[in-house]
């Protein structure tokens, strides 16, 4: 009788573990960068928000610094359902949809307060690239990731003009840079991030481009004497989820993921703004710091007005959408 009653006790315990285990649904998530990049913890907070919301039903378990995947596998790897979730730079789905490149549009958001605008969770621009690229790819955009804007780094004298750029060997992230790049009158070389620092001292490229944040994260300091705020372009990383395992959920877990998302997205690209103007003040005493006058800005502008044409006459008709949804934002 006694082992009977064990075992049926046993059995129960096994059958309540089973249940247990099968209410927990883990999102297993891939990041490129550590775990106390501000990426990072953009997603342990999503992980803390969306585990205590839906009773620990939901679960987050977080790889960072590429463990499972590098940064261009990542659109693949979460669209086919390889692994549910992850970051990527949002110039990776460009291959897919082209259109995601406006963020690199030189100087087509004409301030802080109209990339806010147009890239805002529930955006007309927003809309139309989310909706994208989840029917080209199979990943459904959750929130973009701010980074930061676009500066450029150099030796010697600083640059202020078009003309300090002419000829010169200009290190590069992505085509539509590319573009601007030839458009200011200098040779586009890509190259990714983690080759700067070498890149810079060796003096392979004249030129960098990058995030402002780069400049301190990657001690780009060390190597090159002035940073430019020409801040004419944003840096964007996307949070993904496989479309189908989205999907598969409750629509009660379905809510608390997307309500967390909006959450966190605000959040980081509140933090990374207001952390950009206090690094760059920190980075002052280490680098010649070259803040554009209002004329200098105008000759930027003007010498890449061409890149937007081009934009919206070779990427396509969701391009042009993006284009006149952003400019109803301003």
């Amino acid at each position: 009788m006694n082992k009977l009653l064990k075992g049926a006790l046993v059995g129960a315990l096994l059958l309540s573990t089973s249940i247990v285990a099968q209410a927990e649904t883990t999102i297993r998530v891939t990041l490129q960068l550590p775990e106390k990049h501000s990426l990072g913890q953009n997603w342990l907070a999503f992980k803390k928000i969306i585990e205590a919301e839906s009773g620990g039903d939901l679960k987050l378990e977080l790889f960072p610094s590429a463990q499972l995947y590098k940064d261009k596998q990542v659109p693949e790897a979460v669209g086919s359902g390889a692994i549910e979730a992850g970051s990527a730079f949002l110039g990776r789905f460009a291959g897919a949809v082209p259109a995601v490149e406006i963020v690199n549009l030189p100087f087509f958001f004409k301030d802080e307060a109209h990339l806010r605008a147009s890239a805002a969770n529930g955006s007309e621009m927003r809309e139309i690239l989310d909706a994208a690229v989840v029917k080209e790819t199979g990943a459904k955009v959750l929130w973009w990731q701010a980074y930061g804007r676009n500066v450029y780094l150099n030796k010697g004298e600083p640059i202020r003009t078009p003309a300090d750029l002419n000829g010169k060997k200009v290190r590069t992230y992505g085509k539509v840079l590319g573009w601007t790049v030839q458009a200011l009158g200098g040779a586009p070389t890509l190259m990714s991030g983690s080759k700067q620092f070498l890149a810079y001292q060796q003096g392979a490229v004249d030129v960098g481009m990058t995030g402002a944040s780069g400049v301190k994260s990657r001690k780009l300091y060390e190597v090159m004497d002035n940073v430019t705020l020409s801040y004419d372009s944003a840096i964007e990383f996307v949070a993904v989820i496989n479309n189908d395992f989205f999907n598969s959920l409750s629509a009660e877990n379905q809510k608390i993921i997307t309500d967390a998302a909006a959450t966190v997205e605000k959040q980081l690209r509140d933090q990374v703004y207001q952390g950009e103007a206090a690094m760059i003040e920190e980075m002052s005493s280490k680098i010649n710091v070259v803040s554009l006058t209002a004329d200098e800005r105008a000759l930027w502008v003007d010498a890449t007005k061409s890149v937007v044409e081009k934009f919206a006459a070779e990427r396509g008709d969701v391009a042009v959408k993006a284009i006149e949804a952003a400019n109803s934002s301003k």
